[in-house]
């Protein structure tokens, strides 16, 4: 039974050490860190919507749509760097199945700009 507590210490002693030091992290930034609000920080970021307003409102989903296209653009595009270091092996078979990607990815973003959801009234 000592044997297995014994092996288990070295987990335990980092597990410690990482509950010290998150905790000293979050002790300095709460000590170190201006706690003043202001108009120009309470104001509307990104989102458009005011800081603290009525959570039942109606909002303009049109911020979210573009983030999500944001993200599925991002991430199909992200595809070209592993394909990019890995074309001297895939060959002349990987290259024309990258530029059928690449011409589905650039129809979906025509289609999108067609239909106006990167268009912001």
């Amino acid at each position: 039974m000592q044997s297995v507590l014994g092996d288990y210490a070295p987990v335990l002693v980092f597990g410690g050490m990482s509950v010290i030091i998150a905790a000293a992290m979050l002790g300095m930034a709460l000590l170190s860190g201006h706690q003043k609000p202001y108009s120009e920080k309470l104001s509307a970021y990104e989102c458009g919507f005011e800081a603290f307003d009525d959570a039942r409102r109606r909002f303009d989903v049109r911020f979210y749509l573009v983030a999500i296209l944001f993200i599925i653009f991002d991430l199909e595009v992200a595809f070209l760097f592993p394909w990019a270091i890995s074309l001297g092996r895939i060959g002349l078979f990987g290259f024309l199945s990258m530029l059928g990607f690449l011409a589905v990815l650039g129809i979906g973003f025509l289609y999108e700009w067609r239909k106006g959801a990167l268009d912001w009234d």
